[in-house]
């Protein structure tokens, strides 16, 4: 019995080497880059699926502008590009002047666009921080 515990021992210490070592842990990462540009970052409008890519746009930039007591009103225009009604949904990340969310971003709204309509979508920012913005209009779930 001795005979054969000494022939399994070499056998079990080099399994249980081999499972210790890792062979796709290299260290420090670089960032991966994504598939898209980063649209959010610098765009004043975004359509964040292929549904609404299809089926809506918009009538121009959204226009923004200092209410009385420094809050920023952001309106945009939606416009439906199908001869249907759909329902989407938008909302705005509020930014200061580099771009960076001021922590101010307002819930998703839904927005009911008939047959080839353009509605209005209006927010505004809870603090007088925000100076960019970025509305994002997804498919209503």
């Amino acid at each position: 019995m001795n005979k054969s515990i000494l022939q399994i021992l070499p056998v079990a210490a080099a399994l249980l080497v081999a499972g210790c070592e890792s062979t796709h842990d290299k260290g420090p990462y670089l960032p991966q880059r994504p598939k898209t540009p980063p649209y959010e970052s610098n765009e004043p409008l975004v359509l964040l699926d292929p549904g609404v890519r299809h089926s809506v746009t918009s009538t121009g930039q959204p226009q923004a502008r200092l209410l009385e007591d420094g809050r920023l009103e952001v309106v945009a225009q939606l416009r439906n590009r199908e001869n249907r009604r759909i329902e989407v949904q938008a909302n705005c990340i509020f930014k200061d002047v580099n771009g960076v969310s001021t922590g101010d971003e307002t819930p998703f709204q839904t927005v009911i666009l008939t047959e080839n309509a353009t509605e209005h979508v209006n927010f505004v920012s809870a603090n007088d921080k925000a100076k960019r913005f970025t509305i994002r209009v997804r498919q209503a779930r």
